[in-house]
């Protein structure tokens, strides 16, 4: 190429330097550019293509292993009376007596509240002279009945009567009963809601007893934490007001509701304070420690974990040096890692860093040596 050039270079010196006119030189010159041009372009076209070579796609892995652990979440209640029963009145009328106030002992039994029945008596007395009339009425028709002196409808006639009385003598017994408070459990006064000398509407709430002998509390647990609790555990306990108590609080599993909230994901668990230590007062703040049993678990990091639309997935590493795309499922959350409840073995070769442009079947090479980092599971 280098001697076609050279000769393209004198034939035009050559030609400039001849006596001929201008117009037969433009032409000539012309003709030699062109041919130049077309000859470069044939050398180029002959030169042999450079072959690129492809980048390896370096990637990070750890080795999924097992450890055996138990797991711990701390959740937040609120301390609850283990009953409190509201006391309503179901006759209405004057309070005449209502002895109790807040933070007062109340014993099973004890008289909480009296209305004034002076009008249900007075209407007792007139249904049960009515009621004693129609039993000497029934008598003295029966007497007449048995010497024929008076026909049968008039002995039923009595006996209606008489059953009525009996009947409005009961609902009024009933009814005086009702102006009559008692208490239904023991505990202390935690509402008061009137007092003496009020008027009180059938159905007015009164007081609210509290049976204070033992606190709950209810705490949320999501659904992949709750499987592993049962009713007896022992879960911690810290009230924030009473501060370091020395032995540390420990309540008990009483209850696991059985539905789930569709919502949440979470369920209900019940835990039980008994015996109850000084200065613990329903609605006080209580966080629970709750802790699983020690079992072996497959962790891999966190960072490790893909999603998508079909659901949770892993690369992996097989004997070939090719990624894998593996689904598996997920189960709780250690730290910066993640249980694997199912879809992936121990030992299996997970992918940690390196995922962009990384697809099933690509080839990759490893840059590091697996290991997992070793994590104290606390939340």
């Amino acid at each position: 190429m280098d001697d076609s050039k050279n000769f393209y270079v004198s034939l035009s010196a050559a030609l400039i330097a001849s006596p001929l006119s201008k117009s037969t030189m433009r032409n000539a010159l012309f003709l030699v550019i062109t041919a130049a041009i077309l000859m470069t372009t044939a050398c180029t076209e002959q030169a042999a293509p450079v072959e690129k070579t492809a980048k390896p796609h370096l990637v990070e892995i750890i080795t999924a292993q097992s450890q055996t652990l138990t797991i711990e979440r701390e959740r937040n209640g609120t301390l609850k009376a283990l009953r409190e029963i509201q006391i309503y009145n179901q006759e209405e009328g004057q309070i005449t007596a209502l002895p109790f106030y807040e933070n007062d002992q109340v014993k099973k039994g004890d008289i909480v509240a009296k209305l004034d029945d002076r009008l249900l008596k007075a209407q007792l007395e007139r249904t049960q002279a009515l009621r004693r009339k129609a039993e000497q009425d029934l008598l003295r028709f029966k007497s007449l009945a048995a010497k024929g002196l008076t026909p049968q409808t008039e002995i039923t006639r009595v006996e209606t009567e008489l059953a009525v009385a009996k009947a409005d003598e009961h609902a009024l017994l009933t009814r005086l009963d009702f102006t009559v408070i008692r208490a239904p459990i023991s505990g202390i006064v935690s509402e008061r809601h009137s007092e003496q000398g009020n008027i009180a509407e059938r159905y007015s709430h009164l007081l609210t007893l509290s049976d204070q002998s033992s606190l709950i509390t209810e705490v949320a647990v999501s659904e992949l934490l709750i499987n592993k609790l049962h009713v007896g555990d022992k879960p911690q306990l810290t009230i924030d007001a009473l501060g370091a108590i020395d032995p540390p609080l420990h309540g008990t599993i009483t209850r696991i509701y059985p539905n789930l909230d569709p919502f949440t994901r979470t369920g209900i668990v019940e835990i039980t304070l008994k015996p109850v230590p000084r200065g613990a007062r329903p609605g006080q703040l209580v966080r629970v420690t709750l802790k699983t049993e020690q079992a072996k678990r497959l962790l891999i990091p966190f960072t490790s974990l893909r999603r998508s639309t079909q659901g949770d997935y892993v690369f992996t590493i097989d004997s070939e040096q090719k990624a894998q795309r593996t689904p598996i499922v997920i189960g709780l959350n250690v730290n910066d890692q993640v249980e694997i409840v199912s879809g992936l073995t121990e030992g299996a070769a997970v992918v940690v860093r390196g995922y962009t442009n990384l697809h099933a079947n690509k080839e990759v090479t490893i840059v590091n040596v697996p290991a997992l980092a070793q994590q104290t599971p606390n939340e």
